[in-house]
């Protein structure tokens, strides 16, 4: 098991209480939205409209919204691909969240 349950309640309620957030899309997710979907630009900081749970395999995610105009696409990501502002409440715990899954799934 890589997550634990208790904690990612806790930061589920926590993230979903705190919407919409700022999130600004790592190098890595840059890339792999430029090689899958070239046509896509992707702006420097996105608004997170929904958080979910992907289970022990996926973790939390985060809805992105592409664009301002109605219909604009949206992103799901694994939180682990995105930065977020130091100056966040919840930047701490969200930066312990990262990390932990990174080494946990490093391991496997």
């Amino acid at each position: 098991m890589i997550d634990n349950p208790r904690q990612v309640e806790r930061l589920l309620f926590k993230l979903r209480d705190s919407l919409p957030l700022v999130a600004v899309p790592t190098a890595p997710l840059r890339a792999i939205v430029r090689d899958q979907v070239p046509s896509t630009d992707i702006p420097p900081q996105l608004p997170v409209t929904r958080i979910d749970y992907a289970g022990d395999e996926g973790g939390i995610v985060c809805h992105l919204k592409l664009g301002e105009e109605a219909g604009s696409n949206m992103l799901v990501v694994s939180i682990t691909h995105l930065a977020f502002n130091r100056a966040l409440p919840l930047a701490r715990e969200i930066a312990a969240y990262q990390k932990h899954r990174i080494k946990r799934l490093r391991r496997s």
